[in-house]
């Protein structure tokens, strides 16, 4: 007869620690590539009122032909090489944290505060536009040599900036996940895969990075150098300053930080107990649905284009979206991900479950679609038609 205990793995699922991680990161995921879908739309708006400009000046247009004009500006995208190296770098980056923490610690913590007051920034920037919005008329203010704000663009910076000092003071993890949160956000928006390709390519190397570091840097290092960084806390940066100008009261009041490289969410059956998922294993994934978002919204306006010329759209699979395949196949990964933690008592690179779960349903679908030639080379050119094409 089965016990309980031979089900605890299951009951351990069903953790209010785990259904947060489950949903906070399949949301972060959603909203980061609708919010990165919804510039590509403003670009579009920008791209046909350059368009109407030209027809009324009769000037050159500064788009060269063959220009992608789904690509709004400010944003970066990653071509190849960049894809080979970044799990490189980012085995570089986590050797240094793992054997300069102790003397880089505040250096670490006050970038981090920086960037995380940033991102954070442009998180909450549509709640800031929908709440100042009845008492402003858009109208940037200028502060000289920093550039010109909007009203919202100042009060979502200053609610981020109180957010992170309130960090700082406090240490606190509901803070440190709402910058984690406006990370990933961030990322997924202004970071782009430009095909198929790229994202291969970046999402096999991480698998591998991920694999590594978590299983097999514990027979080099005599620890598991992933789990080592992430969880290891730094310096407060204003207990550091305090002690230097000798004011032991507030070093006493200044806890140490959990940089915020990932998401913990506490457990309300089981006090003490948390649920941790890196920032990687959202942006990361993040990133490819991202992509085929911005494919699916491509693909449709293709087909609306065909509905004008009187050609039928072709419907095989067209009801299914290479967006939902992929989320689905997040969280069937994620959710393997958490099983096997649960069964081997022992943390697991989450890559190595969300990377096939997501990219081998994805290559499936696009094979079957026919999709699959376009999506892994150049998806979103845009060709000018030839000036001798006779209809």
């Amino acid at each position: 007869m089965a016990t309980q205990a031979d089900y605890q793995w299951a009951y351990s699922i069903m953790d209010s620690s785990r259904v947060s991680t489950f949903l906070i990161s399949i949301l972060l995921i959603v909203y980061g590539s609708f919010r990165s879908l919804n510039m590509e739309q403003e670009a579009r708006e920008r791209e046909k009122e350059r368009e109407k400009t030209v027809g009324i000046t009769g000037l050159p247009s500064p788009n060269p032909p063959g220009e992608n004009i789904f690509l709004p500006t400010g944003v970066q995208t990653l071509d190849t090489m960049q894809a080979l190296c970044l799990p490189l770098g980012a085995s570089v980056s986590l050797l240094v944290m793992f054997f300069f923490f102790d003397s880089m610690q505040m250096l670490f913590a006050i970038c981090t505060a920086i960037i995380a007051t940033v991102a954070l920034a442009f998180l909450l920037l549509p709640m800031c536009q929908y709440i100042i919005r009845p008492c402003s008329d858009g109208n940037k203010i200028s502060f000289g040599v920093c550039g010109r704000f909007t009203g919202a663009e100042l009060l979502s910076f200053s609610l981020a900036l109180f957010i992170v000092c309130i960090w700082v003071l406090t240490g606190h993890w509901l803070l440190m996940d709402a910058m984690g949160m406006g990370l990933c956000v961030a990322l997924i928006a202004f970071v782009r895969l430009p095909s198929l390709k790229v994202s291969t390519l970046l999402l096999t190397g991480l698998l591998i990075y991920d694999v590594f570091w978590v299983f097999f840097s514990s027979y080099i290092f005599n620890t598991n150098v992933m789990v080592k960084v992430a969880t290891r806390p730094a310096e407060n940066p204003v207990g550091i300053v305090a002690r230097k100008l000798h004011l032991g009261g507030i070093v006493k009041e200044a806890p140490k930080l959990s940089l915020p490289g990932k998401l913990v969410f506490p457990s309300l059956q089981n006090s003490g107990h948390f649920s941790m998922l890196g920032l990687g294993d959202i942006v990361m994934p993040g990133l490819l649905l991202c992509f085929v978002l911005r494919y699916d919204a491509y693909k449709k306006t293709q087909l609306l284009h065909l509905g004008e010329t009187g050609l039928p759209p072709p419907r095989h699979l067209s009801r299914v979206s290479y967006f939902h395949c992929s989320l689905i196949g997040y969280f069937l990964g994620l959710l393997t991900a958490t099983v096997s933690a649960e069964v081997f008592k022992a943390a697991q690179p989450a890559l190595l479950y969300l990377v096939p779960f997501t990219l081998l349903p994805l290559l499936t679908m696009a094979y079957l679609k026919g999709d699959l030639r376009r999506m892994w080379s150049e998806p979103f050119i845009v060709h000018s038609p030839s000036k001798h094409l006779e209809v």
